[in-house]
């Protein structure tokens, strides 16, 4: 091959390759072109949006805390003997007075009527005595019979009467150990298991009394909870804004539920256990207006807070916003937020700040904070304790006195 011909392929080659390399850019040109008409006929992202509601509220202080009774008594026996009955069932109300275990009071019976005859004894002792006297005390002056007789006569009348004082506080005693032979509740409230069954001996006296149940009150009950002092300060403020001298004095409502209620349901006496955990809610600001969106429609920025916003022609704009309390599950805004404003509650990972979307709007629901405006606005609830007391009232007076 020559010079010439070698120089007309080698111009060939290069022609080919300049034309196939400007058939690429056109190619790939004409690809992208493609694309960016496709991406702009995409529809925006669905989201949900909500308005924000405008209420009046009470900013609450919720504490965790547990419940106690003010009077715990142990119920014990103050004579020996042997329980014959025990008519109450246990864990159920029952009230001052009831009984609720009694000793065998035979042995106690006849005590009582032996210084009951002890007494009448001593009576007659101390009146023949007081005769006797009263005839020496004549005869003396009438200087009958020697002073030595006389003061005989009249130490005998003293020692009949200090006897019959004797008889007297001993039948005392008998009669109370007769009385508490029954063991009856001393105050109202709930009882606990039996220590001592029927059938059982059971000590009495000072240092050796058997315990025989529990007795704790349920009206009133205390809830204790810890509270920070900056916040006890922040009711004392409110005691002192109604001219009160403390807390208690100032009327500020509490409102209580167990683990298994909602609305904060209890406001002043209920039927409640000793021990059980509580929430409590105070309220620690004064009714005001403010601007409630869901929870969950606001986003975290490191440390800033924002919504995104739909304005005009369906545009997303990110907004930074001041956060207030929770109410439920909705939001105070303080700042950032105006009324009417449309917030993204709902598809905000597809929403990008100064793209469009498409926006369907839904009401906020303000079912819980209703809920908790009802318990607020509501008078205190008072319930009384179901009578579940099988206990009997006592009337443990010997038989010869009540009749």
């Amino acid at each position: 091959m020559d010079y010439s011909e070698w120089l007309f392929r080698m111009k060939h080659l290069r022609l080919r390759s300049f034309l196939f390399a400007t058939a690429f850019v056109v190619w790939v040109v004409a690809f992208s072109g493609c694309k960016q008409v496709i991406a702009s006929k995409a529809p925006p992202p669905p989201v949900t949006v909500s308005r924000p509601v405008q209420r009046d509220v009470i900013r609450w202080d919720q504490y965790s805390g547990y419940l106690t009774s003010p009077k715990t008594v142990t119920v014990s026996a103050r004579v020996s003997g042997l329980i014959v009955e025990a008519p109450f069932q246990e864990g159920a109300i029952v009230h001052a007075g009831d009984l609720l275990f009694k000793i065998d009071p035979r042995p106690f019976m006849a005590d009582f009527n032996n210084k009951q005859a002890a007494v009448a004894q001593a009576k007659a002792s101390a009146a023949k005595a007081k005769a006797d006297n009263a005839r020496n005390t004549e005869l003396l002056q009438a200087q009958v019979i020697a002073q030595s007789d006389y003061d005989t006569t009249k130490a005998t009348y003293l020692e009949d009467v200090a006897s019959l004082n004797a008889a007297e506080a001993a039948l005392e005693t008998s009669r109370l150990n007769l009385e508490w032979t029954n063991v009856t509740a001393p105050i109202t409230g709930r009882v606990s298991r039996m220590n001592v069954t029927v059938g059982n001996l059971v000590n009495g006296g000072a240092g050796q009394m058997t315990a025989l149940t529990t007795i704790v009150s349920i009206d009133p009950l205390y809830c204790y909870i810890s509270v920070p002092e900056s916040t006890a300060l922040r009711y004392q403020e409110l005691a002192v804004k109604e001219q009160k001298d403390n807390v208690a004095g100032a009327n500020v409502a509490c409102s209580l539920q167990l683990e298994n209620e909602t609305n904060f349901p209890h406001q002043a006496t209920t039927v409640l256990t000793p021990g059980l955990f509580a929430l409590t809610r105070i309220p620690a600001s004064d009714r005001y207006n403010t601007l409630l969106i869901p929870d969950a429609a606001v986003n975290t920025d490191q440390n800033e807070r924002y919504l995104l916003i739909v304005g005009a022609n369906n545009v997303v704009e990110q907004r930074p916003v001041k956060l207030g309390a929770v109410f439920g599950n909705l939001r105070s805004i303080t700042e950032g937020l105006k009324p009417g404003e449309r917030v993204i509650v709902d598809g905000m990972q597809f929403a990008q700040p100064g793209g469009k979307v498409n926006a369907h709007e839904v009401a906020v629901s303000t079912a819980s904070l209703d809920a908790s405006d009802s318990v607020a606005a509501a008078p205190p609830v008072t319930q009384t304790p179901p009578d579940m007391r099988t206990a009997f009232r006592s009337d443990s007076r010997p038989s010869k006195e009540r009749q």
